[in-house]
Order: structure tokens, then C-alpha cells, then sequence
């Protein structure tokens, strides 16, 4: 979605290591991007058209003002033939595997096909959120596909140094490489990311982690946060795994994502 500055909000996981972006209208005009910008704890990227897109902006509004039960609308590429009108249907912590960790999402019902970086406004038409994923459910007790969003409210206090460095001004948090599952009330490491930090260490899909450090991780938010609170990218961080029923101490050294994806080029 357009900003008021003529930047385009989107999710970063769009535009990360693009070799190409193309921003399309919905009356056709097509103009190349420059992926500007990409905060990997909120999920947003932004990108800088290289040419005119006569696109009109979209005011943003503030997500914490939304209740649960609200009517909203979800628009994305297609223009009002492809929007929805939807109902803002909870707001509780999100956790995503790839150490991902939202303190209050937002959740719609019915959800949008075309969720990712699709724009969520409240009923006045302001920007609420960014498209991110498609999940499931309980409602009423029934199984229900719903959109998650990002709230647009993260996005103030870091646009300012994503402008100027392209990142957040916070310090980054230390990445494992490791994506994490729930299973049974147990955490399962999924994959490894080839030549990254839990990789290098040692850890291996199928292992279950019992603690970090001292901490028990008893949920997949409660490890990620366990990890994050030992410092910045680059501390180590002491694992306990089980293996085929073996107890396993491995310690991991972290390392700052950004470091491991493609970078554009300048020029």
C-alpha cells in the first residue's frame, strides 16, 4: 500500500533478496522497485518506486484502537473487485517458527486469497495493517482459515532509521537458524539452515529443546524470548536438547540474520 512519502509498505518477506520488484496499478501502470528497507522483528518491508505511480496513499490509523468484532476491509491488487469486507475477529500474541514473535496480532474473518501485503483498514478507511499470513482457527467451535496482519502501529517507532539504514535502530536479536515447531505441547526443531549458527553447533531436525540456559521453554514465543533476552546477535546461547532420548548441552553462537541474506545492489 502506498505511503503519504510515496513509499510502498509491504511484508518483508516479499521483497527479500528480489532480484527484481515491479509495482503494478490496478489501471496497469507498471514501474520498477528498490527494496528500501526490511525490519525482520515486525515482518515490514519497504519499498521505493523508481517512477510515477499516480497512486493515491492511504492515511494510516492505529490498530490499538480497534476492537474486537469491528467491521474491516482488505484491500490488495485488483482494485474494489478484490477487496473484502471482514470482521477484526482477535488480537492476541503471534509466534511463526522462523523466530518470529508479535506481542498482539491481528486476526480476520473471512480471509482474503490474496493475503500477502494486502493493506487491512478500519471502517474510516485507514491503514491498520499488512498482510502477512493465512492460518487457522477455532471459531465457534469450528475450524476457520483466517488472515493474520501486522499492526501498522509497529511500524512508527522504527520508520525513521529504516529511511536512513535500511533496518530498525533496535539492536538486532540473535538469529539460531533453526525453525521451531509445537507438537504435543513439545518444541521440535523442523529444519536447520544449512551454514547457519544451530547448524554449525551441531543441532539437528527432530531434536527437542528442553531449555535455554537455566529457562525451561515451554512454548514456542516463551523460547524465542528465553534466546533474545541473552543479548544482541552474536551471543551464545546454551541449548538443552533431547536426541533418540539422550539429554544433549549444546551451545550455539549466534549471528545476526541480515548477515546471512542477499543484499541489492546500489548501482
Amino acid at each position: 500500500m502506498i505511503r503519504e512519502d510515496g513509499l510502498v509498505l509491504t511484508i518483508g518477506y516479499l521483497i527479500n533478496e528480489a532480484t527484481q520488484i515491479w509495482l503494478t496499478t490496478n489501471r496497469g501502470a507498471s514501474v520498477a522497485g528498490y527494496p528500501l528497507a526490511y525490519d525482520q522483528a515486525t515482518g515490514f518491508g519497504l519499498i521505493q518506486p523508481l517512477g510515477r505511480l499516480a497512486a493515491p496513499h492511504l492515511p494510516r490509523g492505529l490498530a490499538s484502537d480497534v476492537k474486537i468484532g469491528d467491521s474491516a476491509f482488505v484491500i490488495g491488487h485488483g482494485g474494489r473487485a478484490h477487496s473484502l469486507r471482514t470482521r477484526i475477529i482477535a488480537k492476541h500474541e503471534f509466534a511463526g517458527h522462523w523466530e518470529y514473535v508479535l506481542d498482539e496480532a491481528l486476526f480476520t474473518a473471512p480471509a482474503h486469497p490474496q493475503w500477502g501485503g494486502a493493506a487491512l483498514l478500519d471502517a474510516q478507511g485507514n491503514l491498520i495493517g499488512t498482510g502477512s499470513l493465512l492460518v487457522q482457527q477455532q471459531i465457534s467451535g469450528e475450524t476457520r482459515h483466517v488472515n493474520m496482519f501486522v499492526p501498522v502501529d509497529l511500524l512508527n517507532p522504527i520508520f525513521d532509521a529504516m529511511l536512513k539504514t535500511g533496518r530498525s535502530p533496535h539492536p538486532p536479536r540473535p538469529w539460531l537458524g533453526m525453525s521451531t515447531q509445537e507438537l504435543d505441547g513439545k518444541l521440535v526443531v523442523a529444519r536447520v539452515s544449512p551454514g547457519g549458527p544451530a547448524s554449525r553447533a551441531g543441532v539437528k531436525v527432530g531434536d527437542l529443546v528442553l531449555s535455554v540456559g537455566a529457562a525451561s521453554a515451554h512454548g514456542l514465543a516463551e523460547f524465542f524470548r528465553a534466546v533474545w533476552r541473552l543479548g544482541t546477535a552474536g551471543v551464545e546461547v546454551p541449548l538443552t536438547l533431547s536426541r533418540a532420548g539422550d539429554v544433549l548441552q549444546i551451545t550455539v553462537k549466534s549471528a545476526d540474520r541480515n548477515d546471512y541474506l542477499w543484499k541489492p545492489k546500489l548501482h
